[in-house]
This record gives structure tokens, C-alpha cells and sequence, in this order.
């Protein structure tokens, strides 16, 4: 039979899924299943690797029942995930802890620690600052959300776990060692933990930036093409998976290269959004760029170290899904005639322009008449006019085209109302594909159609995608007013209110 399937795994924060993708790069099949996210402390958020694999042989097996010939036809597979994670494994590649993912800023005071200084510059110490831009182009946020915080916070607070050690993964690459034995990583999220060398033709993990973060090059695992296969299921992950023992297990790469990848913005300066529990404004650029003041920059990508803008926001979904379960998600007619509170959504801190984990979400402008429907507007609201601070830097980046189209991916994509609004907000056109949350599994399955050699490129394979079904949401003038004064009320929100969340944060973690 021929092997014309290939297995795309998008593992997300909330749940894993799984797309069989044809020689043509449309999804066939796709499941999916759940994990929770533990919250054991402030500041913390952690999830148990092995929910990750137990998912994934569950929605394989959903699969199987969908596609009984699926071992037979399974051509390779490919993973795609969450960034910023660690996973700290023994040498037989078993987690020694949970993971503490991308969500987790436990680390935010060693993060302001180790990357501060006199003189100081937007929060960092400056010449520290230098010599990371120098090398990586950028650093590590000052929130604690990126790897080397987190990996120093485990060194000084659970040392037997450092100690024990033999890598610290992130969540895709322990999912590549659980399934090839093999610990190896790629280029995108070896940068985010900006401990290595992007400069071009030296692209490498730093030996400097290690030593810098009191760290040991061994627990880093070697960096790879996301074409690459660092091996084939071994007998055991095969036998657990249902699928043939050797089959070849592409590299991938984080959530954010595949959705850009799956969006089919991949031209120099287009650019995309992707909507999900938190959201990014992100595009492919011919050289790298960064505004160290608004904490957004270009990473590697894993194809050619190609540069990826990436300018993340802390949450998005999340907050309508923070409103639906304290309210219920049941419809009600809007509020006609009455303007919403304002609302802003840092319920996890904030990223970009702002990489402050102590600012928090608020209600301002509350009154007796406002009801559900008011707070639901709202919400949409805030989250479109912070997706607007972001965008107001990222469109006027140098090389930036198509600023006047916007193509929307994730599953936040598939609310009207939230992409009208941004519409609104931003003055642009929102471009929605059919299917919006296959972005991650579509950009894995064109990775692994290069590497199979069903297309010549990444490249190529994405702009195959089929783009003739899109829904566009195109701006209307009256909202566009609207929008305008609502943002000059929300920047000036954020300048009045910042410095009480900070004093707020600073007393609670005192107290």
C-alpha cells in the first residue's frame, strides 16, 4: 500500500492534536484530546509530560478508527508545540518534574536579577542588554517566562533536580526523545533561550551566554534542520503508538514557526495573526530586527535559520475563556446604545509592548447597567485594542508588507465577532482560512512534505495551501472611529494604572 499520509502533532497548552495530511497538504482526518494545566503556586503552571504522550497515543487511536490503514499508509511524522517550556530528564529520558511551561513566571525575580544592572535600560542592565542583542538578537523577558529563568530557578530551588538532570527539553523535543531516543532540538527554540549565537555564520549554542547563566552546556541538546530526522520510532514508542517500528520522525518546530508556516504568509515582511489562549503577531523577514523597548524581535527559524518576528501577547482566548466560565458562554443580545467598560486583559502579565508579569486584567468604567453581554463585548474589545498596541510597532517594522491584510489562524479565529473587531481596530482586513485551528498541524505537515521530498521547499509547500474558501472581515469607517478614542482611553489606562499593579505585586509577594 502506498505511504501517502503524514502524522502532523500540534501540542498545544490546553490539548494535543493530531492531522493525517495527504500528498495534496489538506487535513483528511484530525482528533484531538485534552490535558490539564496545574496551578500549584503563584506564578506557576505546570503540566505532566507524560499526559502529552498518553494524548497523543489516544488521538492516534481515534485515527486508527477513522483510517484502519492508517500503519500501513503513515509515510512519517512530525511534531509541532508549545515554546518555552522545561522538562528535566534522566538519562533514561524520563521527566524527573513536571514541566514548567511557557505559562509559568515563578522565575520573574531571577530573570530581573541575572539581566539587571547599572546603567540601566528598559529594565535591563544596559551592557548586558548589548551583549545579548550582539549575539542573539534580543534577551531573555524580564517576566520569567523564557527557559534560562526557569532552568536557574530549578539550579537554586530544587538543586536534586538539577543535580539528577541529564537535558532540559522543551515540550516538543522531550516528545522526540520519547519517540526516537534521541535529544536534539531546533533552531527556533534553541533561540528562545537565548543562550545561542544567531549571528550568521555562527549559529550555535554560546558557550559565553551559557557560562553567563551559570549553566552547563551538557544539559542543552544538540540543534538540528526541522527537516532533519534524529531517528525512527523505536520498537517500544511504536508498539505504544500503533504505528510501524522506524518510522521517520521529523524535527518540527515550535507552535509559532508552524502556524506561520500553516497561515501561508510566508513572504519577506507578510504577516499573520495567531489567535489562541495567548496570540501573536508574527511574519518572516529577510534580516533579523528587533525593538528592544516593545520586547518583540526576530528568532531563527529551523529552515535555513531563515528570521521569524515573533511579537507575543500574554492572553487572548484565554480571557473569553476566563468570561465563559464565570458567566456561561450561553448568547444574549447586545446592550444597544450603552458603551462597555474597558477592559484589560493581562490576567498573566503582559509580553509585548510591555514585558511586565506584574500588570493584571481590570474592569474600568463598571456601572449598574452593564450586564453579561456588556462584559463579553468588552473583553472582545480589550483583547482587539491590545492586539492593536502590538500591531501599531509591527507594522511600521522596516520591509513589512501587506500591512493592509492580516491573515488570523488559531481557534480564536473562528469567533466573527472578535475578527470584526479587529478589523475595526487595527483599520486592516482579517483573513480567516476554513479551517483556522489546523494551522499548526498544516505548517508541521509542510515541513514534513519537504523532508519526504513531496515538495521542494518549506516553502513551496506553503504557498500550495489552498487559500479559496478564506472569510475576510474588512473594517467599517463608523467602528474605526470608535475604535480610535477607545485606544487613546486604554494607552492611557495602562499609564495610570501600571504603577499601582506594580506596588500592588510587589506588596503581595512581600506580605
Amino acid at each position: 500500500m502506498k505511504q501517502d499520509l503524514i502524522i502532523a502533532v500540534d501540542v498545544g497548552t490546553s490539548s494535543l492534536k493530531v492531522g493525517l495530511i495527504g500528498p495534496d497538504l489538506d487535513v483528511l482526518h484530525c482528533a484531538d484530546h485534552p490535558y490539564p494545566v496545574s496551578y500549584p503556586g503563584a506564578g506557576c503552571a505546570e503540566q505532566d509530560p507524560r499526559d502529552w504522550w498518553r494524548a497523543l497515543r489516544l488521538a492516534l487511536g481515534k485515527l486508527s478508527d477513522s483510517c484502519p490503514d492508517l500503519r500501513a499508509r503513515a509515510a512519517g511524522m512530525v511534531i509541532a508545540s508549545q515554546m518555552c517550556g522545561v522538562v528535566a530528564v534522566d538519562r533514561e529520558g524520563q521527566p524527573i518534574r513536571p514541566c514548567m511551561i511557557w505559562l509559568d513566571k515563578r522565575a520573574a525575580a531571577i530573570a530581573r536579577e541575572v539581566m539587571g544592572g547599572f546603567p540601566k535600560l528598559f529594565g535591563y542592565g544596559l551592557f548586558k542588554l548589548m551583549a545579548s542583542i550582539r549575539l542573539t538578537n534580543g534577551a531573555p523577558s524580564l517576566n520569567g517566562m523564557d527557559p534560562p529563568a526557569k532552568m536557574l530557578w530549578l539550579k537554586r530551588h530544587e538543586p536534586e533536580v538539577y543535580a539528577r538532570a541529564w537535558k532540559l527539553l522543551d515540550v516538543k523535543d522531550w516528545l522526540l526523545l520519547r519517540a526516537t531516543g534521541q535529544a536534539v532540538t531546533t533552531a527556533d527554540l534553541a533561540n528562545v533561550t537565548w543562550m545561542m549565537d544567531t549571528r550568521k555564520g555562527r549559529e550555535g549554542w554560546s558557550g559565553t551566554l551559557v557560562e553567563r547563566f551559570g549553566l552547563k552546556r551538557e544539559l542543552l541538546p544538540d540543534i538540528v534542520e526541522g527537516t532533519a530526522s534524529p531517528g525512527g520510532l523505536t520498537a517500544t514508542a511504536a508498539a505504544e503508538l500503533g504505528l510501524p517500528a522506524g518510522l521517520p520522525v521529523f524535527a518540527g518546530a515550535g507552535d509559532v514557526c508552524a502556524a506561520a508556516i500553516g497561515s501561508g504568509a510566508v513572504e519577506d515582511g507578510e504577516l499573520h495573526i495567531s489567535l489562541g489562549t495567548s496570540s501573536w503577531i508574527s511574519g518572516f523577514y529577510p534580516g533579523r530586527r528587533l525593538s528592544a523597548s516593545e520586547g518583540y524581535a526576530t528568532i531563527l527559524s529551523p529552515f535555513g535559520n531563515r528570521p521569524l518576528l515573533i511579537a507575543t501577547q500574554e492572553s487572548a482566548g484565554s480571557c473569553l475563556d476566563w468570561l465563559d466560565s464565570m458567566l456561561g458562554s450561553e448568547p444574549e443580545p447586545p446592550q444597544s446604545g450603552l458603551t462597555p467598560p474597558l477592559f484589560l486583559p493581562w490576567l498573566a502579565g503582559e509580553r509585548v509592548p510591555v514585558d511586565d508579569n506584574r500588570l493584571r486584567g481590570a474592569f474600568l468604567g463598571l456601572s449598574l447597567q452593564h450586564g453579561r453581554a456588556s462584559l463579553r463585548q468588552a473583553v472582545i474589545e480589550g483583547v482587539a485594542l491590545n492586539t492593536r498596541w502590538a500591531w501599531q510597532s509591527v507594522a511600521r517594522q522596516k520591509g513589512t508588507k501587506h500591512a493592509h491584510l492580516l491573515r488570523a489562524v488559531g481557534g480564536g479565529a473562528l469567533n466573527a465577532t472578535l475578527c470584526q473587531a479587529l478589523a475595526d481596530c487595527l483599520g486592516v482586513d482579517i483573513a480567516v482560512a476554513r479551517d483556522p485551528r489546523n494551522a499548526g498541524v498544516r505548517g508541521a505537515a509542510a515541513i514534513a512534505a519537504a523532508a519526504l521530498g513531496w515538495r521542494a521547499s518549506v516553502w513551496e509547500a506553503a504557498r500550495s495551501f489552498d487559500r479559496s474558501s478564506e472569510t475576510v472581515y474588512r473594517p467599517a469607517a463608523a467602528r474605526q472611529a470608535y475604535f480610535d478614542g477607545r485606544f487613546r482611553l486604554f494607552h492611557d489606562a495602562y499609564k495610570r494604572n501600571a504603577p499601582w499593579f506594580r506596588d500592588a505585586f510587589e506588596r503581595s509577594t512581600d506580605d
